[in-house]
C-alpha cells in the first residue's frame, strides 16, 4: 500500500514509522508544513526527544526507502490507499470553543488530490458529528469525489488512543477503534489498521484487543471524548476529596488507597494542576456539542482552579507571599516530557505574581533561554549543587529528578508544597511541607 500520514508530530510520526515497520512494501509518505521537520525525517533523525523507540526505528525505515517525508501534499496523496490524519486540533481557553484552522487547512490541503477509492481516517480528537458534518462535505466539496460512493472515496473516524514517551507500546496494547460512515468504509478501515497495528494477545489483557467497528463515526467520535472526559472528572472528584482533607487533617491519599482496595472504586490521585494536549482540552470538546453536561463542566471548573488553590495554601502558612522568593519547579505539564501545552505552570505563576511574589521557574528539561522565552526567571538548580536562596517552593510536575530534591538544595526554604507528592519528606525535616490532600496545614 501507499499510506500518507497527515502532521509529523509526536503523534503522527510514530504512526507512520508504524505503518512503515508493518510492511517492507508500504510505501509511507508523512505530510508536515514545517521544513525542518521533513528534513530531519529525510535524514532518518528525530526530530523531537523522548519516543521510545523511534531514533533507532527511524534510522532503520528511511535509508530503506520505507519512510520519506514532504511538504508537498501534491506528492503524498495522489495514489494514497490510505490517508491518515493526525492534525492538532485546538481549543480556545477562553471560551473553549473548538478551533479547526490547521485541520480545515490540512482537509483543503489533501481533498484536491485525491485519488477514487482512497480511504480517508481521522485519528485528532473530535467533537460528537465533526467527521459527517465537517470533513464530509468538505472533502466532496474540494475533491469531486462522493463519500460512499463508486469511484469516491470512504472515510472514517479511529482516534488516536496512546501516550507520547509510549506510543509503539500502546499501538501494541489497546484496541484500535474505527467508525465510518458506511458499511464498505468501515471494513475497509478495518481491514486498513488490521494490516498496519501489530496486537497484544497475551491473556493477562483483560480483553482481546484488535481493531473494533463501533458501528458510526459519532459512536468513535465520543467513544474518545468520554474516556478522557472520564478521567478529568474523576480527578475533579479527587481534588473535592482532597481539598476537604486539607480542611479536617485527613491524608486523602491514604483514604483513596483504602477506597481503590475494593474492586468497584477507581479514584484517581489529586494535584496541582491537569495538563497536556488532552486531559483538560477533551472535555471542553465535549462540551461544545453537550451544554447540559454539568457534571463535565464543574469538574473542569474545580481542576483549572486547583493551582490557585495550592499557592493559595501555602499563603495560608506564611500570611503572605508579597516580596517573597517562590521558584515553581516544573514548567512541563507531567513528568519526564518537555511540553507545556495547558500546564499548571501557567496558572501557578500568574497566581503568585498576583500576590507580588518575585516568580523564579526550573525545569531540568528546559534551558535558561527556553525558559525565559516564557517569560520567567530561570532558577539554576542541579543535584548536589544548591540553587539561590529562596522561601517558598511549589512542585509542579513530577519529574523524577524532584524526588531527590533537599532543603539544602533550597537554601533559606521556608515552605515547600509539594503539587505532585513526588519528594521525600525526610529530606525536608525542619521545613514545613504541603502536599495536595495530605491534610498537613488546614486550610484557614
Amino acid at each position: 500500500m501507499k499510506i500518507a500520514v497527515v502532521a509529523m508530530g509526536k503523534i503522527g510520526l510514530p504512526l507512520a514509522v508504524q505503518f512503515a515497520d508493518a510492511d517492507p512494501a508500504h510505501e509511507v509518505v508523512g505530510v508536515d508544513v514545517d521544513a525542518a521537520t521533513v528534513e530531519a525525517i529525510n535524514a532518518g533523525r528525530e526530530p523531537f526527544s523522548g519516543e521510545a523507540h523511534l531514533a533507532d526505528k527511524l534510522a532503520a525505515l528511511v535509508p530503506a526507502g520505507r519512510l520519506r517525508a514532504t511538504t508537498d501534499y501534491a506528492d503524498a496523496i495522489p495514489g494514497a490507499d490510505a490517508v491518515v490524519v493526525v492534525v492538532p486540533l485546538f481549543v480556545d481557553e477562553a471560551t473553549g470553543a473548538p478551533d479547526f484552522g490547521w485541520m480545515d487547512a490540512a482537509t483543503a490541503s489533501l481533498a484536491p488530490h485525491l485519488t477514487p477509492g482512497t480511504l480517508v481516517s481521522y485519528e485528532t480528537t473530535l467533537p460528537v458529528g465533526t467527521t459527517r458534518e465537517r470533513w464530509k462535505p468538505m472533502i466532496e466539496e474540494l475533491s469531486g469525489l462522493r463519500e460512499s460512493a463508486e469511484g469516491g472515496f470512504h472515510l472514517v473516524f479511529s482516534p488516536e488512543r496512546v501516550l507520547t514517551g509510549r506510543v509503539f507500546a500502546d499501538l501494541r496494547r489497546y484496541p484500535k477503534l474505527v467508525g465510518g460512515l458506511s458499511e464498505a468504509g468501515t471494513a475497509r478501515a478495518v481491514a486498513f489498521y488490521e494490516s498496519v497495528l501489530t496486537f497484544d494477545e497475551r491473556e493477562d489483557l483483560p480483553r482481546p484487543n484488535g481493531v473494533w467497528d463501533l458501528g458510526s463515526a459519532e459512536a468513535a467520535e465520543m467513544a474518545k471524548l468520554a474516556e478522557t472526559t472520564y478521567r478529568d472528572v474523576n480527578i475533579g472528584l479527587a481534588n473535592q476529596f482532597a481539598r476537604f482533607a486539607d480542611t479536617v487533617g485527613i491524608d486523602v491519599h491514604k483514604v483513596i488507597e483504602a477506597c481503590n482496595s475494593q474492586p468497584y472504586s477507581h479514584i484517581h490521585q489529586p494535584g496541582i494542576a491537569v495538563g497536556g494536549h488532552c486531559i483538560p482540552v477533551y472535555p471542553r470538546l465535549y462540551l461544545s456539542t453537550d451544554a447540559d453536561a454539568t457534571v463535565v463542566r464543574t469538574a473542569r471548573e474545580a481542576n483549572a482552579a486547583m493551582p490557585e488553590y495550592a499557592v493559595a495554601r501555602a499563603e495560608a502558612l506564611l500570611g503572605s507571599l508579597e516580596g517573597l522568593r517562590v521558584v515553581v519547579l516544573g514548567a512541563s505539564y507531567r513528568g519526564k516530557v518537555k511540553e507545556t501545552a495547558f500546564s499548571g505552570i501557567f496558572a501557578t505563576v500568574e497566581a503568585l505574581r498576583a500576590r507580588g511574589a518575585h516568580v523564579l521557574v526550573h525545569d531540568p528539561m528546559y534551558s535558561a533561554t527556553e525558559l525565559a522565552a516564557f517569560g520567567w526567571e530561570p532558577y539554576a538548580w542541579a543535584a548536589g549543587e544548591p540553587g539561590d536562596p529562596v522561601d517558598v517552593a511549589i512542585v509542579q510536575a513530577d519529574h523524577p529528578e524532584y524526588a531527590q530534591l533537599a532543603a539544602s538544595d533550597l537554601p533559606g526554604l521556608r515552605v515547600l508544597l509539594d503539587g505532585r507528592r513526588v519528594t521525600d519528606a525526610t529530606r525536608f525535616t525542619g521545613v514545613p511541607r504541603l502536599t495536595i490532600g495530605g491534610g498537613e496545614q488546614p486550610a484557614s
